[in-house]
């Protein structure tokens, strides 16, 4: 099944503070939040991290660690034997990606999947997102629209 992604993160090559995957088929979505130790970028104090917890109840947890989003990610993913993820900006699938390696040389188990990076040029998922700069609601705004241009 294809996955819908979206990352906010510490500014350019932050930290990942937040991780969302909106399935195609409308079903369980993935949202999770991370602790974030080092000093927060101004611009993502003021403009992602007042929204991370603005989602469905249910979704929301408390800050997890790297360790703790890598197993929930992986436990989640595990239903699926070839996850496709999308995504429309490279850095989304940089956070995604990175999230797998756990330490030197381990990385998190999970089911072999595709990672796709669908330039959208003149598409912006924050101007689109019904909650601009939170992960889930842009990995929403990019799966409607995505959805919306196919045959």
């Amino acid at each position: 099944m294809r996955y819908f992604l979206d990352t906010e993160y510490n500014g350019f090559g932050g930290a990942l503070l937040s991780l969302a995957l909106v399935p195609e088929d409308g079903g369980e979505e993935f949202y999770i939040t991370l602790e974030c130790d080092a000093e927060l970028d101004p611009w993502v104090e003021r403009h992602v991290i007042p929204f991370l917890d603005m989602v469905p109840e249910g979704l929301v947890s408390a800050r997890m660690s790297r360790q703790s989003a890598a197993t929930a990610l992986a436990s989640w993913l595990a239903h699926d034997e070839a996850p496709d993820i999308v995504a429309d900006w490279p850095e989304d699938l940089a956070q995604i990606s990175m999230l797998l390696v756990t330490g030197p040389g381990t990385m998190i188990q999970v089911p072999p999947l595709s990672l796709h990076f669908v330039p959208l040029h003149g598409f912006s998922t924050a101007a689109n997102s019904v909650v601009p700069h939170n992960a889930l609601h842009d990995a929403r705004a990019l799966r409607d629209h995505v959805m919306g241009i196919e045959p």
